[in-house]
């Protein structure tokens, strides 16, 4: 498991941030129709019982929204994951397929309204990762959007720069077909209540879907 700490600036801007890494050996594939079954079933009950005027105020949304004013970034502008994934799916637009691993950190992130950061194990250079605050003209490739503006987003940090946002993953250390370990590390900037609930969701998933018999957590702050 890596060392995860949390920088005294992202402190001072977020006090009440907990966080908890699930690191687990798996099997990615291209598609898991069981996993299908489940997102599609959660999708449309949200869909049904939701709309895009009250999504900002789901409880991990709202606290992440909140992260992102106290740390310089408009979350008008570069919205949270798990918010934007809700967004997706009430505007009618459905759910992008990318493989199993992706699928199903996706499906906790809208469960749960966490912004979820999912890597490649194996891809992150060094033992230890710091959460901080991106700057100004940091170098920084979100996952299919190319050069992200960073600054003022929480950021992941390991030996070389930054792997994750709650905004957009780093293509240096995202899953593929090939990942044998996964790190996905769920982002309370609320406190810690349903982390262990994501967490232990994300390993249930994990071994339905991924082949995982056991996984390490972390908890941080």
């Amino acid at each position: 498991m890596y060392q995860l700490t949390v920088s005294d600036e992202l402190k001072r801007a977020c006090p009440e941030f907990k966080g908890v890494a699930v690191y687990a050996a798996v099997r990615n594939t291209a598609h898991d129709t069981g996993l299908w079954n489940e997102i599609n079933e959660f999708t449309k009950k949200l869909i049904e019982t939701s709309t895009l005027e009250e999504i900002k105020y789901q409880p991990a949304i709202s606290a992440t929204r909140e992260a992102y004013k106290r740390c310089g970034k408009d979350p008008g502008r570069y919205r949270p994951s798990a918010e934007a994934l809700r967004r997706r799916l009430l505007r009618g637009i459905e759910l992008y397929q990318i493989d199993t691993l992706v699928d199903l950190i996706n499906l906790v992130s809208l469960r749960t309204g966490f912004s979820i950061g999912g890597f490649d194990a194996d891809k992150i250079q060094g033992t230890s990762l710091t959460l901080g605050i991106g700057k100004a003209n940091e170098p920084f490739e979100g996952i299919g959007r190319g050069t992200l503006n960073i600054e003022g987003l929480p950021v992941y940090r390991d030996k070389i720069g930054g792997i994750g946002t709650p905004t957009s993953d780093n293509e240096r250390t995202k899953m593929d077909i090939d990942t044998q370990h996964i790190l996905a590390i769920v982002n309370g900037y609320g406190g810690s209540e349903g982390l262990e609930e994501a967490a232990e969701l994300i390993f249930e998933l994990l071994k339905r879907y991924a082949g995982s018999t056991e996984a390490e957590f972390h908890y941080f702050e």
